[in-house]
């Protein structure tokens, strides 16, 4: 087992538990999709296109979207590792960031508020008082 992981085991790690947060709520509704994460969006994507089909950006930068189901293949969540990162000061900010994002596009996935996906959801946490 290496001593530190990498970044993008650390993200992978991150984004697993976001998701996992929220999925056991949902697992029925998120059977038939599938999340991935990759370092940055494709060159060929079109942010036009990725709003509407309910993605995440800031400033203009894509941080995560939904890929839909096309023939067999299964929807997909994509969040994008270093758009993500960029925005994160420390790595409590990190998790809070990953988890938001994820929250928000399971949200639009599911055509649901996002504190209905996590009724947690834009609470402060107690223990950071």
């Amino acid at each position: 087992m290496p001593l530190a992981a990498s970044p993008a085991d650390r993200f992978d790690r991150i984004a697993s538990d976001a998701v996992e947060h929220v999925e056991h709520r949902w697992r029925e509704q998120l059977a038939t999709v599938e999340f991935a994460v990759d370092l940055v969006p494709s060159a060929e994507i079109d942010a036009s296109h990725a709003a509407t089909e309910g993605a995440i950006e800031s400033g203009g930068v894509l941080l995560a979207q939904i890929v839909p189901a096309h023939g067999t293949r299964k929807a997909h969540i994509v969040l994008y590792r270093k758009p993500i990162e960029l925005r994160a000061r420390d790595l409590d900010d990190l998790e809070d960031l990953v988890h938001d994002i994820v929250v928000h596009v399971i949200a639009n996935y599911l055509g649901l508020e996002p504190d209905v996906v996590d009724p947690g959801f834009g609470e402060a946490d107690p223990s950071s008082d």
